[in-house]
């Protein structure tokens, strides 16, 4: 249906620009009114605009001339008057061929001139000099254009993979489309023509829905609108229509990319009368060649005789960094033998080998999803392909994000003990996704099961689907726990008790970070990471039964303190790209830390950790924080006006009674010497001067705090005692989470 809209929206765009054209007097020689870019392609969205070009010939009569400024004039008042959104501009034909010749942009645009009134041939003129003007200078501005789009896919991401797609922008999207088009009219490559029209207009009708639905121009889908789209395109629910729109993406991107590579070939390749026609094949594996930059089959294999071939060209694709040829691969599907199970240990070094390729696998591995032949290969793939994350933190899909996850392992083997588990376990680590459960537990008894069909030894699958099922254990741990408390430590050796897998784990946590955002991993996060993984591999290699107890060095108090009998000590230390570290010592004294929180919180500080003591009179806390630019002396003045009574708190006690309820737990296994109260609410300045404050006036001791910030959400971990040290009666720790809990949901009203 929104196929025929487009039509009828052009006609109608059309007819009044044709009949403001006639009623404004319009010459019939040597001046055309003429659409471009989507209007030109009779492409027209609901909230498009008009572009359009008055041209007129260089040699005009004198007669035309001294017109032309009026009847610009009176060409667009009607259609501004009809409300219509016009991108207008008068141009001689040297002056539109200069501006093609100069921007890249604008030549593109001109590949799609539509005649809409005036002098057809004029048009027609045109329009044939720009496309000759495009082909004679392809293989130089080729290279131009690449540059363009990289830079685009950058800002933008992927149709197929980004948390909020761009339906135009993005890589896989419209404006690559049309991109392809304009590669296919160089004549230097083709594309699969079917294939492309398919979903570039498939796209044009979800653009238009998209538009539709939001009542305004955007391109943009976000996540509330995927609903009404299900509805509007006849799906069943936003799950798959979401998966609909990705698919092609995904679909327009395999494409583009293998239109480039194509191109980049063509272009890079010295331009001989004398080349040979026919393309040349060089062997570089059995049965596998190199033809035009592309992994193709020997000329004399034949598919059934070697079941490894698929693997092997995949393979050898991957670590070149070249194109597996998509019709290779499709026959390979068609006529290759299945792989006997389990498999030979020369296929899953193969398979080791492709995975372990680095950046070259993105190509590859989405030639083998386009082809059908991932199915043969990993069949339980589909459970993940195109599915969305459900945090905020990953940029990617599933799928993608998984083979992201592999890149980043794949640059770190040099420091694994076993490259062969970490590359696998990189693989199927997110594979019970798509479920109802927690995806860990439920992709351990899958990736057993994966591993043992690729013929993986006992010990290997055993490391396999343990890295499987406990992939979030070190960085979880890490971030909300105390790493210095014997229990913290306690709670990782219970499920790892070997130091191989506790280093296997190590790097896969680091991978998957880093896979999932440039946020998600950072040198503070990785300092946490490893300082805990020490921990765990000096637990792990101690001898059996010997314990570890916590203890903490006497901290020196500066001597101008003591001497001058001060009560005021506020230092920021620098940590580099980490913020910086923020010590306060003060005499000790119920609601201090409460005070220090709202100091750091009018400062709008990211606060990540805090560590508090008490030593003889004094309190002493070390405060982590995100932010490098702090002063000690604003400090000291912010929290001597707290502590006087000269800043209103209230602001801070102030909480959206729209947003989601806070929930708090008491983790009473978690030390064995303190009460770890967790806390995950909506992240807001504030949340900590609300927690000390409340746990203050049970006259309860914060020990240590420990804070994460997950897209909208604050986790934050409080290690907390008695007065006189040790963990709260569970009477005194329900307390204080029926305390906290009500601090954070009071109302703005209250």
């Amino acid at each position: 249906m929104t196929a025929a809209e487009r039509a009828q929206r052009t006609a109608a765009a059309d007819a009044l620009c044709q009949q403001s054209y006639a009623s404004c007097g319009g010459p019939d020689l040597s001046v055309a009114l003429i659409a471009v870019g989507g209007y030109g392609r009779a492409e027209l969205a609901p909230y498009s605009d008009l572009d359009v070009v008055l041209v007129h010939d260089d040699q005009l009569t004198d007669e035309v001339r001294t017109t032309l400024g009026a009847l610009a004039e009176k060409l667009w008042y009607p259609l501004w008057d009809a409300g219509t959104k016009l991108d207008h501009s008068v141009r001689s034909f040297s002056e539109m061929t200069e501006a093609a010749e100069k921007d890249l942009r604008v030549a593109l645009g001109l590949l799609d001139i539509r005649h809409l009134a005036g002098d057809p041939n004029l048009t027609l003129r045109l329009r044939t000099q720009m496309l000759a003007e495009w082909r004679r200078t392809a293989r130089k501005r080729l290279p131009e254009l690449r540059a363009l789009v990289r830079q685009r896919h950058q800002s933008v991401g992927e149709l197929a993979h980004a948390s909020v797609p761009d339906i135009k922008e993005a890589e896989g999207g419209l404006r690559d489309a049309v991109v392809l088009k304009a590669l296919v009219a160089t004549w230097l490559i083709d594309v699969p023509h079917a294939d492309l029209e398919r979903c570039r207009l498939e796209l044009l009708d979800v653009r238009d829905i998209v538009q539709g639905v939001a009542g305004r121009a955007t391109d943009r889908i976000g996540p509330e609108m995927w609903g009404d789209l299900a509805q509007e395109m006849g799906y069943p629910d936003a799950l798959a229509a979401q998966f609909r729109v990705r698919e092609l993406g995904r679909r327009c991107t395999h494409l583009s990319r293998l239109a480039w590579r194509r191109a980049r070939g063509v272009t890079e390749r010295p331009v001989s009368a004398s080349a040979p026609r026919r393309p040349q094949l060089i062997p570089i594996a059995s049965g596998i060649a190199i033809s035009a930059d592309e992994v193709v089959l020997d000329a004399k294999t034949r598919p059934q005789d070697d079941a490894l071939l698929l693997l092997r060209a995949a393979a050898e694709a991957a670590e070149r960094d070249i194109v597996l040829a998509p019709t290779t691969a499709a026959r390979l599907v068609r006529e290759g033998t299945p792989l006997t199970e389990p498999w030979p240990a020369e296929a899953r070094e193969l398979l080791v080998r492709l995975l372990a390729a680095g950046r070259g696998l993105l190509a590859v591995w989405e030639t083998l999803e386009e082809t059908g032949a991932l199915e043969q290969i990993l069949p339980e793939w589909e459970r993940i392909r195109l599915l969305p994350h459900a945090s905020a933190i990953h940029r990617f899909t599933v799928d993608r994000h998984v083979v992201e996850t592999c890149i980043e392992a794949a640059a770190m083997i040099r420091h694994a003990s076993r490259p062969d588990v970490l590359v696998t376990a990189a693989l199927l680590h997110d594979i019970g996704k798509g479920g109802n459960g927690s995806h860990s537990v439920e992709g351990e008894p899958i990736a057993r099961a994966v591993a043992q069909r690729m013929g993986f030894d006992e010990e290997s699958v055993e490391m396999i689907a343990t890295l499987v099922r406990w992939h979030l254990l070190l960085s979880e741990t890490a971030s909300t726990r105390d790493p210095d408390d014997p229990a913290t430590v306690g709670l990782i050796t219970a499920h790892i008790t070997s130091a191989e897998t506790l280093m296997l784990l190590r790097t896969l946590t680091e991978a998957d970070a880093r896979a999932a955002s440039p946020q998600a991993w950072t040198p503070w996060r990785a300092g946490l990471v490893d300082h805990l993984a020490r921990q765990v591999v000096r637990a792990i290699d101690e001898p059996q039964g010997a314990t570890t107890t916590r203890t903490d060095t006497p901290y020196v108090i500066p001597p101008p303190l003591v001497r001058k009998k001060a009560n005021l000590f506020f230092q920021v230390d620098p940590s580099g790209e980490e913020g910086s570290r923020v010590t306060v010592i003060a005499p000790d004294r119920v609601g201090l830390l409460a005070d220090v929180a709202a100091v750091l919180a009018f400062q709008r500080c990211s606060v990540r950790s805090a560590r508090i003591r008490s030593q003889e009179s004094w309190s002493i806390s070390e405060w982590q924080v995100a932010d490098q630019f702090l002063e000690a002396s604003v400090l000291r003045q912010r929290f001597e006006a707290i502590a006087a009574g000269q800043l209103n708190l209230a602001r801070l006690r102030r909480a959206d009674p729209a947003k989601l309820a806070p929930r708090v737990l008491i983790r009473p296994e978690a030390s064995q010497d303190a009460t770890v109260v967790e806390i995950r609410a909506t992240d807001r300045p504030g949340i900590l001067y609300l927690v000390f404050e409340a746990l203050a006036k049970l006259m309860i001791n914060v020990r240590s705090a420990h804070v994460v910030t997950v897209g909208p959400q604050a986790v934050d971990v409080f290690y907390v005692q008695e007065q006189g040290a040790g963990a709260l009666s569970p009477e005194r720790a329900a307390a204080a989470a029926d305390a906290v809990r009500e601090a954070l949901q009071i109302s703005e009203t209250a």
